[in-house]
């Protein structure tokens, strides 16, 4: 898209709060058949202007379209019309078992509730899943929702901002450009759920605004993701193909990309071979070739910042280490790299692909908890967000659990049913028949030493051995 980002003022914001508060008010979101056409539009938007979609992230960050469609548009309207398939089943009161005798008569219920009026605030690395992604969540739980889009990729926000208001309810959906004073405003407003994707500095900004109004909020942030090598693996070069084809993914601008690799002393040299022949058969002219379509960085800064982790670290660049003007890296495979090193200082969120020799998996365990594994097994001790055995970056496409991080890397979590628990409020509920008054009688003063061995009896049951 050759459009400016035109950053919305915040008198439009406000109106746009104001109408969306409006809307939710009304009830006019909570039936399922609205929200299940709303879903049904939004698949429809995004699959009659694919190439549209692709041209402007293409435009942004240079994504090749084959990883645009596969991972960003084609996600989106799955999940779109997955939701949009389970959304009665979803939605159904839950009657939990409760064991008598009084209690099971209180017809004992959870209801899915919307919360209300949310906030979704995108990336710039992958802005339609990770950000029509947690809309599709919203718009199954009835709420209302305003959508931030990145100021770092403005050709997919205007484009976003431009074709959803023509296929979704705008007095529901309403989408907002703008950079820190905007969205520093939009974080001023009480809203019912916040989701935010993005770096943990700002993450931490959103949440102590949340704070202030006890918003509950979801945070996707980055992180040191970890692929470690069993050294009971011995399929070094499947091992190799696969993290290298993650690390590539985007030109590594990705918060579950492979950070760097744990790889044991005597698997370390076939493994530096193992990646050397899948990046020779990935890239046979290198990366930069005309018909390769390589990524570029987002900008001159994040440009400036990966080429200085490389001019700083003292591992040896196994392959890659060259630059295209302060657009594009090369994919670098950097070996022999401490923990001290400058490629470990922080998330690289870039295309290099630090090597980090261990003795053994306690010793690799100690170095950093783990997201990617390659092992024959799944008895690995491992403390992450996400866990995938023997691959990387695919949990993305299982939309039947959740994506969401832990410790640092976030909280909470969303994709598939988890989007629509994220925006839900689960009611419980219960209805005490009048007539059950004679059985009540006991919990009324005057207290007497009957009534007190008939209410104490759960204190008095048998506890099993262990």
């Amino acid at each position: 898209m050759s459009t400016p980002l035109r950053y919305h003022t915040t008198d439009e914001i406000d109106q746009k709060y104001a109408l969306l508060s409006k809307t939710f008010k009304s009830g006019t979101t909570r039936p399922l058949a609205y929200r299940r056409r709303q879903l049904l539009q939004l698949a429809r938007c995004m699959q009659e202007n694919i190439k549209a979609f692709e041209d402007a992230v293409l435009s942004d960050i240079g994504k090749p379209r084959l990883e645009s469609n596969q991972g960003e548009i084609g996600s989106s309207i799955a999940g779109a019309l997955y939701a949009a398939d389970n959304l009665e089943e979803w939605s159904k009161p839950e009657k939990p078992f409760v064991k008598g005798p009084v209690r099971d008569k209180w017809d004992a219920s959870v209801y899915k509730l919307p919360k209300g009026l949310v906030l979704v605030i995108g990336p710039w690395n992958y802005p339609y899943i990770l950000t029509i992604g947690p809309l599709v969540g919203a718009i199954a739980a009835g709420c209302t929702c305003v959508v931030k889009a990145s100021e770092l990729s403005p050709a997919s926000a205007t484009v976003m901002c431009e074709l959803f208001p023509k296929y979704l309810d705008p007095n529901a959906y309403s989408f907002v450009n703008g950079a820190v004073s905007e969205t520093t405003h939009l974080l001023d407003l009480k809203w019912n759920h916040i989701l935010f994707t993005g770096s943990v500095k700002t993450g931490q900004i959103v949440a102590a605004a949340a704070a202030k109004h006890i918003t509950p909020v979801t945070l996707e942030l980055g992180g040191k993701s970890c692929a470690l090598i069993d050294p009971d693996f011995d399929e070094i070069e499947v091992a190799a193909r696969r993290i290298l084809y993650g690390k590539q993914q985007n030109t590594g601008q990705l918060c579950v990309s492979p950070d760097y690799v744990l790889v044991p002393r005597a698997k370390y040299d076939d493994f530096v071979a193992g990646l050397l022949k899948a990046y020779k058969e990935f890239w046979p002219n290198g990366p930069f070739h005309e018909e390769i379509g390589w990524g570029k960085i987002v900008n001159a800064a994040h440009h400036a910042r990966l080429r200085d982790l490389l001019a700083r670290t003292k591992g040896e660049i196994v392959i890659g280490g060259e630059f295209d003007g302060d657009k594009r890296i090369a994919l670098t495979i950097v070996k022999n790299v401490q923990l001290d090193d400058a490629l470990m200082e922080d998330e690289n969120f870039g295309p290099i692909l630090p090597l980090v020799a261990v003795d053994d998996l306690n010793d690799a365990l100690r170095v950093m908890n783990t997201l990617y594994v390659d092992s024959g097994t799944h008895s690995i001790l491992t403390q992450s967000g996400s866990l995938v055995i023997n691959d990387t970056f695919v949990q993305l496409s299982v939309i039947e659990i959740p994506f969401g991080g832990q410790g640092r890397s976030g909280y909470g979590g969303w994709y598939g049913k988890d989007s629509y628990d994220t925006f839900t409020h689960r009611r419980s509920s219960i209805h005490v028949p009048v007539d059950m008054e004679p059985q009540l009688q006991l919990r009324y003063p005057p207290y007497n030493e009957e009534k007190y061995q008939l209410a104490s009896q759960n204190s008095r049951v048998k506890i099993p051995d262990v």
